[in-house]
């Protein structure tokens, strides 16, 4: 793959798709700051949610042209779980349309964006395709590790893709094709800098997840070494707990805790250091694991390295800022959490977002596509 195939979703004015970057595939969750659909095992339980249309059969198009809503009539496939973000499908094996390699799913991104454990309205114009992009970009970035995708899943558009054919145009550009995996418990965070909730428990103990680090660290700081800080995966709706290592022993064994941070820590060493070279700094991100069921192998899943999973910081803001907000500000829906914080109480039903706000966050999301993808 080169650069040049990769295409940023363009948007009009008023927000709508003029052009799709591609068709992608995908398997399991979106487990970021309200963590998603649930990875437990190969099979989700059903589970639609208030915000699915189910009266109507085609996405739900906001007056900003964002999609928020489940496609519940999608050729070929049947709905069978919705999270805060995605929306899962398996092959329905009716008509005439192939179902793909056995053990074959559909994931779905939508526009839909959560905070604080509730979903917000409006959405956020094209994120569904820029979270997709990101995430096929880095998986044929990091091709050699293995990876949920179908195998001829590819990104660039100049290569045939017998996954992509099997992709419904309508939601062609979000939506990924993958084989199901038996799915870990287990949130495989790594943290190159001090940030969040890691930053709280330091205040407190001088820890991270029980790693004791130096004393005299501030807020966004590069700690000395990345650190694995797993978290067990709540049910939907819940919080994860953060846990220590050896608790991921307990609940996975001794031989996968070490395979998973293993390859947590290489797989963060690379993207950093190509974040790196692009002017950002990748202060954490959290990684997704499942066994193929028929080769054993412990393959990547979920979507790696997006605005969603990880928190990008641009460089040289955080060499020159002064505070914590200067230095910190990042690539994703901050800036919804940071209204929402101030204009909301966290009871009841969460405000309308603001189109400045919805603006600026879209804003950040291509951003980060453009300078990551970039050459």
């Amino acid at each position: 793959m080169t650069d040049a195939h990769i295409k940023v979703p363009a948007y009009s004015p008023g927000g709508q798709v003029r052009s799709s970057p591609h068709s992608g595939g995908h398997a399991h969750v979106d487990r970021s700051a309200g963590a998603d659909l649930p990875s437990r095992s190969a099979t989700p339980r059903v589970d639609a949610e208030a915000h699915d249309d189910t009266s109507n059969p085609v996405f739900r198009v906001g007056d900003n042209g964002a999609v928020t809503s489940t496609l519940r009539d999608l050729p070929g496939w049947k709905h069978v779980y919705s999270g805060k973000v995605r929306d899962l499908y398996r092959p329905d094996g009716e008509g005439d349309r192939p179902p793909g390699p056995a053990g074959t799913m559909l994931v779905v991104a939508s526009d839909r964006v959560s905070a604080f454990d509730h979903v917000l309205s409006p959405g956020i114009p094209g994120k569904g395709e820029l979270l997709t992009t990101l995430s096929l970009w880095w998986f044929d970035t990091l091709s050699d590790v293995p990876n949920h995708l179908q195998p001829d899943h590819t990104i660039d558009e100049n290569v045939p893709s017998g996954a992509r054919d099997l992709i419904p145009g309508d939601v062609s550009g979000r939506a990924m094709l993958v084989r199901t995996l038996e799915m870990f418990p287990i949130e495989c965070v790594v943290r190159g800098y001090i940030t969040g909730t890691g930053w709280l428990e330091y205040q407190e103990s001088g820890t991270v997840c029980g790693i004791a680090l130096p004393a005299g660290l501030s807020n966004g700081d590069r700690l000395p070494e990345p650190l694995f800080t797993p978290a067990f995966k709540a049910e939907l709706g819940e919080h994860d707990e953060n846990i220590t290592f050896e608790r991921v022993v307990e609940i996975v064994g001794v031989e996968d805790a070490e395979a998973l941070r293993a390859l947590s820590l290489s797989v963060y060493d690379r993207a950093a250091r190509l974040a790196e070279s692009r002017g950002l700094i990748l202060a954490d991100t959290k990684f997704e694991f499942g066994r193929d069921p028929v080769t054993g192998v412990i393959a990547l899943a979920d979507e790696v390295l997006t605005s969603d999973s990880s928190r990008y910081w641009d460089a040289e803001a955080w060499n020159a800022g002064s505070t914590p907000t200067e230095r910190m500000a990042s690539f994703d829906k901050q800036i919804v959490r940071d209204w929402l914080a101030a204009n909301w109480d966290k009871t009841g039903t969460p405000p309308e977002l603001p189109a400045e706000i919805v603006e600026r966050t879209a804003a950040r999301y291509r951003e980060l596509l453009e300078r990551v993808t970039s050459v």
